[in-house]
């Protein structure tokens, strides 16, 4: 069961960590991804879910009782999610619209290079 636990700790910050570099690229933070202010952002959040008490139960902070980010940091990573889930899911919408012309397998190739590229960063 900890072994679980610790899966999903790291899950969460590769998640969180994926979403914040796709913000602060998507915003013109720096030449340099994640910027300052980002990596510290991510750091913040890999502390915050290293150190919360509810991971085995967990869904997603927004559903919890118990608030553990500084007011700013809330702040701050809510825009993230916002804006990063905006663009996944014009992104879902493009590939079901493009679906509808082109067949399956073909559709399946196009996600599987998004896969790609979002793994590389």
């Amino acid at each position: 069961m900890k072994e679980d636990i610790s899966i999903k700790r790291e899950n969460e910050k590769k998640v969180v960590n994926l979403m914040i570099k796709i913000y602060c690229k998507g915003h013109n933070h720096g030449r340099e991804v994640p910027c300052s202010e980002c990596k510290k952002l991510i750091e913040y959040a890999e502390l915050r879910t290293n150190l919360c008490p509810f991971m085995e139960n967990k869904t997603f902070c927004s559903n919890c009782k118990v608030h553990c980010y500084k007011p700013d940091m809330r702040e701050k990573i809510k825009e993230v999610m916002k804006r990063v889930l905006l663009i996944v899911a014009l992104v879902l919408g493009s590939t079901v619209l493009f679906a509808q012309k082109y067949n399956k397998n073909e559709v399946k190739q196009l996600q599987s290079f998004l896969q790609q590229k979002s793994a590389k960063g």
